[in-house]
């Protein structure tokens, strides 16, 4: 089964955070937090104006972007753990 989200939502992929610290600590399973970043693995075509114009997504499959820590509703596709979310919950885009 694949998703792909409507209007102005994208698709988005956790990425897993670090297992040390800057000086080498590791962060056991228990304190670690949900990664607030992430890439697209799939974005809609876009919002659209009244006027029906399409408003083009700012973001594209394959972008790394970081986003609020609440942000998104988690969804199983394919066995897999993904967000769903609107491109205005993106903070921005990491290159």
């Amino acid at each position: 089964m694949a998703l792909k989200p409507l209007h102005d939502r994208v698709l988005v992929r956790r990425v897993e955070s670090e297992e040390k610290t800057a000086g080498g600590l590791i962060i056991p399973d228990s304190a670690k937090e949900k990664p607030a970043e992430g890439e697209i693995v799939s974005a809609g075509e876009g919002s659209r104006k009244d006027s029906g114009e399409l408003i083009e997504m700012a973001v594209s499959v394959g972008d790394k972007v970081l986003f609020g820590k609440w942000s998104g509703t988690e969804v199983t596709v394919d066995g897999e753990e993904l967000l769903i979310m609107k491109e205005s919950d993106i903070l921005g885009i990491l290159s």
